[in-house]
Formats: structure tokens, C-alpha cells, sequence
């Protein structure tokens, strides 16, 4: 089986649905945070292997525990997908904590404060109109007018 195959890409996305549903519903270790999720499944094209990305809400340290714990359960989870998927072979799954969720976050107030303190300085300056939230919500609303013309009038051509 090749790697991006169709069928890979549909045991990809069962395996992760199954792991996913295993951590939120049937392991009890205190040590997995209840916000954890499976991001993303790699299974190997000999189904030998699975590398899961799974995300933790929380610090560090919560990662640190619900991969401990998630790594001290896996006899019970590999039974539990053996049992749940019909494989010729039952990967063995390694657990990758993902960044790329906090990441994004981080990301996204950086943004923010960026705009912020641009919007500051447009303020400050005196040079330039701050743009504000009463400004979107016009250009919003005359777009929509906008868009209404130009549907009647299609509607006429036809």
C-alpha cells in the first residue's frame, strides 16, 4: 500500500476517530487531561506503525501528563483498536504532542496587538482615520446592497 493511497488515507482518518473516541470515552487515567484531542493519525503503509498527533488544552505540564498517561495506557488502547478496526497488523502508536493549535493562538494575539497599537498610532498621529468597528459594519451593510443590484440585474439579463 502506497502512502497517500486512498486507502491509507481512509485508515488514517478510522484510526483517528477510534483513538479519538478511546481517550474521551473509555480511559480513566487522572493523569489525560478531558481536553485532549487527536489531531492527526499517521499510519505506516505496512500498518507496523501509527505516529498521533494529539493537542492538550492547557500548559505544558498537562501535555507532559496526558502523554504519560496516554503512553502507560497503550496495551488497552492498541486491544481496544485491534478489536474496533479489522487490520492485518495493529500499529504500534507513537504519541507526538502538537503545538500548532497553541501556536495559532499565540499567533492570532500577536496579530492582534499589532493592530491594536496600529490603530493607537493612526490615532495619535492624527494623519489617518482609525478604522473602527462602526466603519466594518457600513462597509459590511453597502455591500450587501451591492450584491442585491447586481442579482436583479442578472436576474433581468435572463
Amino acid at each position: 500500500m502506497r502512502k497517500n493511497s486512498i486507502k491509507n488515507t481512509r485508515i488514517n482518518g478510522e484510526v483517528q476517530k477510534v483513538l479519538a473516541e478511546l481517550i474521551r470515552k473509555d480511559i480513566k487515567d487522572p493523569r489525560i487531561s478531558p481536553f485532549t484531542s487527536v489531531v492527526a493519525v499517521e499510519v505506516a503503509p505496512d500498518l507496523k506503525s501509527c505516529k498521533a498527533w494529539i493537542s492538550v488544552l492547557g500548559d505544558e505540564e498537562a501535555g507532559k501528563k496526558t502523554l504519560e498517561g496516554l503512553n502507560s495506557a497503550m496495551g488497552y488502547i492498541r486491544r481496544e483498536l485491534a478489536h474496533t478496526i479489522n487490520l492485518r497488523n495493529t500499529p504500534e502508536i507513537r504519541f507526538v504532542i502538537d503545538q500548532s493549535i497553541a501556536y495559532g493562538v499565540n499567533m492570532s494575539h500577536k496579530i492582534d496587538e499589532v493592530m491594536a497599537q496600529d490603530r493607537q498610532s493612526a490615532i495619535e498621529r492624527g494623519d489617518a482615520k482609525a478604522y473602527d468597528e462602526s466603519d466594518a459594519e457600513a462597509f459590511d451593510e453597502s455591500d450587501d446592497a451591492d450584491f442585491e443590484e447586481v442579482e436583479e440585474s442578472s436576474e433581468d439579463d435572463v
